[in-house]
């Protein structure tokens, strides 16, 4: 009964004093993820004030920027060194936020790089953390394994197979489900979009992925264009139309000599939702297609050094998430010195020729995002976990 009475006051008093919660995030993904959680904690408490690293989303939400995300937006092992001084001094301005706020709870989304050093100085200053969407240490890195353990009170996972991977390494890890079940969607049917988009009745319609970061895009969409070329030489009489969706505020248009393809910015789900085929980079928007049910061929490049230091390090049968989920092959991978146009080409030709494989396809991907969905929004679960440090900061004061 005391314990019942103690809590009850604890909310009280919540609701009462103006609590600081750091959140951040260093990518767009994490931004989406991040700027989700604190909308369900502001449905919740009222009194909340959010600061951190921010996306445009994020500070969409109502988060005050500490450090901005697009200054951590690097890609590669070899391509991060020029920017580890500039990186390293954002490493210090939040810290020094954190230190001036004193948060409650801190919520630290992905960028493991950047998140476990700043975990640790904010286990220094007593600082609860929250780890939204758990490292890849599964796939490499497992060196990570003793800074989560030690740093990280509260390890939340959004694929299946996550936690007893963790709990085998005495690491506390709940799956939430994957954000993005709740989150994607098309803003119109495929029919309106498409006459929207101005496109074709009778074209096949291909979107173009490039990436999320200045640099995944500057080195894909070369490769990309010339793989448009290469496909309209083949089928000069085929009706097609391709679609570049490329995140908010990257404008790439001057990179672009064919003016038939269509560039939308900040319209992904909606290219995704419309699109018969996706050539996409590896990563979070593969998830995005499967959710969409839309085939596709994902490709990635790094700079060469990375690449063969990489080999040595990722321990994974697959490198895009669909087909690690999925635990087989189901979306071809093209990954660095063969991506190239004349194989992009190809693969594309292969599928828009093949109706049946494209139709298998979408059910292995339609199988996919079932296992990714759970009963719960997987935002409500996280702010559970969030509520329950800040309550318990509260009782044990």
């Amino acid at each position: 009964m005391l314990g019942k009475i103690r809590a009850r006051l604890a909310r009280v008093k919540l609701e009462e004093v103006a609590r600081k919660v750091l959140i951040s995030a260093g990518e767009a993904s994490g931004d989406l993820y991040a700027a989700s959680l604190v909308q369900a904690l502001c449905r919740r408490h009222s009194d909340l004030e959010f600061f951190g690293c921010t996306g445009p989303r994020m500070r969409q939400a109502g988060v005050q920027t500490a450090v901005d995300a697009a200054s951590l937006a690097v890609v590669g092992l070899v391509e991060v060194v020029k920017d580890i001084p500039r990186i390293y001094g954002e490493y210090r301005k939040m810290i020094r936020a954190a230190a001036l706020e004193r948060p409650d709870v801190a919520i630290l989304t992905d960028s493991p790089d950047f998140h476990l050093r700043l975990a640790r100085r904010l286990r220094h200053l007593g600082i609860p953390v929250v780890y939204l969407v758990a490292p890849q240490v599964w796939a490499w890195r497992s060196n990570r394994l003793h800074a989560i353990r030690r740093n990280v009170d509260r390890l939340l996972c959004i694929f299946p197979f996550e936690p007893a991977f963790f709990t085998k390494h005495g690491i506390e890890a709940q799956y939430i489900g994957h954000p993005l079940t709740r989150l994607v969607t098309a803003s119109a049917k495929r029919e309106e979009l498409r006459r929207r988009y101005g496109l074709s009745d009778h074209a096949q319609v291909v979107a173009l992925l490039p990436g999320s970061r200045q640099g995944e895009i500057g080195r894909h969409l070369p490769i990309l264009v010339d793989a448009v070329n290469a496909i309209r030489r083949a089928r000069p009489e085929q009706p097609l139309d391709f679609i570049l969706a490329i995140p908010p505020g990257l404008n790439f248009r001057e990179r672009i000599s064919e003016p038939s393809i269509q560039l939308k910015e900040g319209q992904t789900w909606d290219v995704l939702a419309c699109a018969d085929l996706a050539l996409a980079a590896s990563g979070t928007v593969t998830i995005e297609a499967a959710l969409l049910g839309t085939p596709m061929i994902t490709f990635y490049r790094v700079n060469g050094l990375s690449w063969v230091m990489g080999k040595f390090l990722v321990r994974v049968p697959f490198y895009s998430m669909v087909n690690l989920v999925a635990g087989r092959r189901i979306v071809p991978e093209i990954m660095q010195s063969e991506m190239t146009a004349r194989r992009l080409a190809a693969e594309t030709l292969a599928l828009l020729d093949n109706a049946a494989a494209l139709d298998q396809m979408r059910r292995d991907l339609a199988s996919v995002a079932q296992q990714l969905s759970g009963p719960q929004d997987p935002m409500d679960v996280a702010a559970s976990v969030v509520e329950q440090h800040l309550e318990g900061e509260m009782v044990h004061a």
